[in-house]
């Protein structure tokens, strides 16, 4: 107990010191942490820790990652990809493959093994990729967008690299890997079990196919009754549980039938892309998963041999630096031919030019597959290793040498390019709230609507509405829903002291956002301008002229003069509300603050008169 806690605290504080420092600097966290990891390395060795087996668990941060990914994704977004995601992806794998074969073999490798090191450089770093492009907003990007389309080819096609390297294996490491056999499968046999160990070609295709129908079926109808049965008790701790269980099991099915856990859990993401808890699982899942990201990048710095490196350090670095530029190379041409402009093209080539975390398992697979040496293996995962280390400096050249120079041909495209959806959040679904959406939609706008009642959930989907389950007072959902990008926050939650709490949070935060504020009565308004609201709607104000506006009508004022009337009134008590907002107490009721008292009755005996005479006179008009 008392190592696991040491451990603990080692990898906190390291990264709790590191990534300020390295944010601050403009490297990035992901940078942070790398060095993080470097710099506790000696710890680690110190304290025998198995930094592999760490790895192994914190590689559950870039599930969780490809998850909430899928989450923004809908089956029709990712269609759209497609054209990226065959030929982007396909081609960037395929060419990129060749290219280090060709290269290999001018080592003078065989081919077998050459073409074995192609398919593992190939592949890129998810976790550095998607983490960095997020933070710098660059993921909606052209270049974010084509990024993360090859990120997802990569990912399916580990698949098929798995069942085609072992027939890659050499006679040579055939015959050296039989004096320890019995080493071999101990260490194989341990590490997991599968569901498709023994089975026929055509067995484990049927097996696959299966898990992936078992996901994508639990998504789509068994997943949203769970966290609606389990939203009634409003635990958090419990929705956080079952959203965990979900996405580990997703995990552990793909895992069982050999199958690539992120591929499986994006799936997952993508089925629950369009359920009304998708804000709710993004804000309860987002920490662990930033978490056990950090901890994994930690595990790559501590990880690096620097024996090895410092004995190869001139080869190494030189190898690094090789795979880096036919990367680029490669992906900058298929850049240009699938039309990616501008700055676009240079982030796409520059993000993926690294070699990928899922490389140091295919590695230890041509290992043991007697396809690649254990010690060209050791060589290669240093410069994996190097490669993750030098990426957040490729994001800094992008950031300061080449997107500058770029910025005024993209400022133009921007607001055309912008999308309309997400843009408009509206916190409260209920009478106001979804009246409200249904105008908004019908005028051609897209909005995100957050609510916290099951039943009001429940009705709303039965009528086709679409909205969201989550407390909108949650920071954390708030950021999930998108608010850093919405341009109009509306709230309609039917509870008062949410509501001015909201207005609070939002104004301190994001001051730059409209608000447009639901107040219950005079006092409410007063505590919502305080609060810094300035378009604040009284929920039965309108209802109420119009009733007056009915009344005059009955007593035989024409509608015209009664809609003059009533727009008189209205103006005063505007006015008068403005004029007297300066002298409210948030938290001291309006009849027991003096102050407020005078200067409304000093504002009325000056107003009122002038109000009278205006409505006589329309009155007068009306009889004559």
């Amino acid at each position: 107990m008392t190592d696991a806690l040491l451990l603990t605290f080692v990898f906190l504080v390291a990264g709790v010191i590191s990534v300020p420092i390295a944010s601050r600097l403009g490297l990035g966290s992901v940078l942070g942490y790398l060095l993080a990891g470097i710099i506790i390395s000696p710890l680690l060795s110190l304290f025998d820790v198995n930094i592999v087996s760490i790895q192994h668990f914190a590689e559950l941060g870039v599930v969780l990652m490809l998850f909430l990914v899928g989450l923004e994704l809908n089956p029709k977004k990712l269609w759209a990809l497609r054209s990226k995601l065959f030929g982007l992806g396909g081609g960037q794998v395929v060419l990129t493959a060749l290219l280090i074969m060709a290269a290999g073999m001018l080592l003078e490798q065989e081919w077998r093994t050459s073409l074995a090191i192609g398919l593992v450089l190939a592949l890129s770093s998810t976790a550095i990729v998607i983490q960095t492009l997020t933070e710098k907003g660059l993921m909606k990007s052209d270049g974010g967008q084509s990024s993360f389309a090859v990120l997802l080819a990569q990912d399916i096609v580990v698949i098929p690299m798995l069942a085609f390297i072992p027939l890659l294996a050499t006679p040579e490491l055939i015959a050296a890997l039989s004096h320890s056999a019995d080493v071999t499968q101990t260490g194989n046999h341990s590490d997991s079990v599968s569901l498709v160990a023994g089975l026929e070609a055509w067995q484990t295709a049927f097996v696959t196919i299966g898990a992936i129908a078992i996901v994508i079926l639990s998504g789509r109808f068994l997943v949203t009754p769970i966290f609606r049965f389990i939203a009634v008790a409003q635990l958090r701790e419990l929705f956080i549980a079952a959203a965990l269980m979900f996405v580990i099991g997703t995990t552990l099915l793909m895992s069982l039938v050999g199958l690539s856990p992120a591929l499986g859990t994006f799936l997952a993401g993508v089925v629950l892309a369009n359920s009304p808890y998708r804000h709710e699982l993004e804000s309860d899942i987002a920490p662990f998963k930033g978490l056990l990201l950090g901890l994994f990048f930690m595990t790559v710095g501590a990880g690096i041999n620097f024996s090895l490196l410092f004995s190869h350090f001139p080869s190494i670095l030189g190898l690094t630096l090789g795979l880096i530029m036919v990367k680029a190379t490669t992906l900058f041409i298929l850049g240009r031919i699938f039309s990616i402009r501008g700055s676009n093209k240079w982030l796409f080539a520059l993000g993926l030019a690294q070699a990928g975390e899922f490389g140091f398992v295919l590695l230890s697979f041509t290992v043991s597959n007697a396809v690649i040496s254990k010690d060209v293996a050791d060589i290669l995962l240093l410069v994996v290793a190097l490669s993750m280390l030098l990426t957040p400096m490729l994001f800094i050249l992008y950031d300061r040498v080449i997107a500058p120079r770029y910025a005024t041909d993209q400022t133009a495209g921007t607001q055309d390019d912008m999308p309309d959806d997400n843009k408009i959040i509206i916190a409260g679904s209920g009478r106001m709230g979804s009246t409200i959406d249904n105008l908004l939609r019908l005028a051609g706008y897209h909005s995100t609507v957050i609510d916290f009642s099951v039943k009001r959930l429940r009705a709303l989907q039965n009528f086709g509405v679409k909205n969201y389950f989550g407390d909108a007072t949650r920071p954390d959902l708030l950021e999930a829903a998108g608010i850093s990008e919405a341009s109009l926050f509306i709230i309609a939650i039917d509870d008062a002291e949410q509501v001015t709490k909201l207005v609070k949070y939002i104004k301190a935060t994001y001051p730059d956002l409209h608000i447009i504020a639901r107040a219950f009565d005079n006092n409410h308004v007063y505590d919502l301008w305080a609060s810094g609201c300035r378009d604040i709607i009284r929920e039965n104000y309108d209802s109420s002229l119009r009733m007056g506006r009915s009344a005059f009508e009955a007593l035989g004022i024409s509608h015209h003069k009664a809609e003059q009337m009533i727009n008189i009134f209205n103006q005063h008590d505007k006015v008068s509300m403005v004029e007297v907002a300066d002298a409210h107490q948030i938290g001291v009721p309006a009849h027991e603050n003096k102050i407020f008292i005078a200067r409304l009755k000093k504002y009325l005996e000056e107003k009122n008169p002038q109000l009278q005479k205006a409505m006589q006179d329309i009155q007068q008009q009306a009889d004559d």
